[in-house]
């Protein structure tokens, strides 16, 4: 590796197709063909001397150099994106930016809730949420598309991403009914959720596992009728008298003032842990800070 000179512009190609985990999704990022990615990919390593990425199966995974090379180089573009953060928000007269991703598991009441502190800073804040499944959003802040993402569940370290968790709290849940099935429900809670219509949270939640493993130790098999990435959309179908629902006990309030429904019992058992994923810089971003605190005193 003699005289090595690094082209800058393969080296992002590079940190792209790492951060993203395949070329084709790399190349839709970067608005470029899959060929003229791995064509310049191929450069880099010509260059190095030494492949970067190894194939398992259909997938990309990097070598022990290209795990060492994407240290280096994700430490360099996230400074570069940090830096275009801090120039913009000195910018007179201009706005800050607060992209946040909410996972669609996340009920919406709660991330209304978590996240109204950022528009009460001081700062002129331009707040942009976008929600979708929670894989997909950590893929858009890993190439910082979004500035923290709101999870139920805190990030995987199999996943090749730096960033840090921040706790904001824990719940218990309430299981909410219509007021005529509610009549019937509460009187023998949790026994008569026995074959009672329930509405699920999606497979893919903590949640879903959690309940699926305190319904097996209550002895109680609920007939599940439906089952729900959106919160808010299960809770409209209970609403309607589908079938019983739950939420965070800390959203209890909101949940029976905009449905109309009624508590029929409440477990501390079922835990609901809720965390915001920021990714990993030197500068800690404001608007992170304030979600947290502000989650930490108040809501939980």
């Amino acid at each position: 590796m003699q005289n090595l000179k690094l082209n800058l512009k393969h080296l992002r190609y590079f940190w792209s197709v790492a951060s993203h985990g395949s070329i084709t999704k790399a190349s839709e990022a970067l608005y470029l063909t899959p060929q003229t990615i791995s064509g310049q990919l191929r450069d880099l390593e010509e260059s190095i001397g030494e492949k970067l990425f190894e194939r398992e199966g259909r997938n990309l995974v990097l070598s022990e150099t290209g795990r060492m090379v994407f240290s280096y180089a994700d430490e360099m573009f996230q400074l570069g994106l940090e830096l275009q953060d801090v120039l913009e928000g000195q910018t007179p007269g201009t706005s800050i930016t607060v992209k946040v991703g909410v996972a669609m598991i996340v009920p919406k009441l709660l991330a209304y809730r978590v996240l109204e502190p950022v528009l009460q800073m001081s700062e002129s804040i331009n707040l942009i949420c976008h929600e979708a499944p929670l894989v997909d959003l950590l893929a858009d802040m890993s190439v910082h598309k979004l500035d923290a993402v709101l999870s139920d569940s805190p990030l995987n370290p199999s996943l090749n991403i730096r960033a840090y968790n921040h706790s904001l709290g824990e719940s218990g849940i309430t299981f909410f009914a219509i007021p005529r099935q509610a009549k019937k429900l509460e009187k023998n809670f949790p026994e008569n959720l026995n074959d009672f219509p329930f509405l699920m949270p999606s497979k893919s939640s903590t949640l879903r596992r959690n309940l699926e493993n305190w319904f097996e130790q209550q002895g109680i098999k609920p007939r599940v009728v439906a089952e729900f990435e959106d919160r808010a959309l299960m809770k409209a179908f209970g609403e309607r008298g589908t079938g019983v629902f739950t939420s965070p006990q800390t959203m209890e309030k909101d949940v029976l003032e905009k449905y109309g429904v009624r508590v029929i019992g409440r477990t501390e058992e079922v835990r609901e842990h809720y965390y915001i994923i920021s990714p990993e810089r030197r500068i800690k971003n404001p608007a992170v800070t304030a979600i947290t605190e502000a989650a930490r005193n108040y809501l939980f």
